[in-house]
């Protein structure tokens, strides 16, 4: 079951980028789905959302959305610059106008000092505009980091819409 709080926050992404005719993607690992999911719950999403691309290994970056694997192994999966490339790919692998993405640490297990569970990547391409891209660590388990993360995605389209 997808939160009150984020649908409400989805309702309200699908429709800033209806108001200023944007097509999302999204490039999904450590969220699984979950911000197409979320967009998806709310009725008349698919004016907005193209395509959701859930890239889970390090494989599936690379195969589907053309994240260089040299990239994977210098900086690892959840960093800057495989959210970056991912968003980046994403954008080439659709007709939208901005896509998004997301790679992180959900746990409970996998973190390091330098990467604690809680640590999430994210990335922003758009259709002519260099990409951008955010580190973050939320608290919580693994259920309240997808969410934060699902969260700061919408605010970072909102941002840019």
């Amino acid at each position: 079951m997808i939160a009150a709080t984020l649908l409400a926050e989805a309702e309200t992404v699908l429709d800033a980028c209806r108001a200023n005719g944007i097509r999302l993607a999204t490039a999904e690992s450590c969220t699984g789905g979950l911000i197409a999911a979320t967009l998806t719950a709310v009725a008349g999403a698919s004016d907005v959302l193209d395509r959701g691309f859930v890239t889970y290994t390090n494989e599936a970056k690379h195969d589907l959305i053309g994240v260089p694997m040299t990239t994977i192994e210098a900086h690892g999966a959840v960093s800057e610059e495989v959210a970056r490339a991912m968003a980046e790919g994403a954008l080439a692998r659709s007709r939208a106008t901005i896509a998004v993405s997301v790679t992180g640490l959900t746990g409970p297990g996998g973190g390091s000092a330098e990467k604690p569970v809680g640590t999430v990547c994210f990335g922003l391409a758009k259709t002519g505009e260099p990409a951008a891209t955010e580190r973050r660590v939320f608290p919580g388990d693994r259920a309240a980091i997808r969410a934060a993360a699902v969260a700061h995605v919408f605010a970072m389209i909102r941002a840019r819409v």
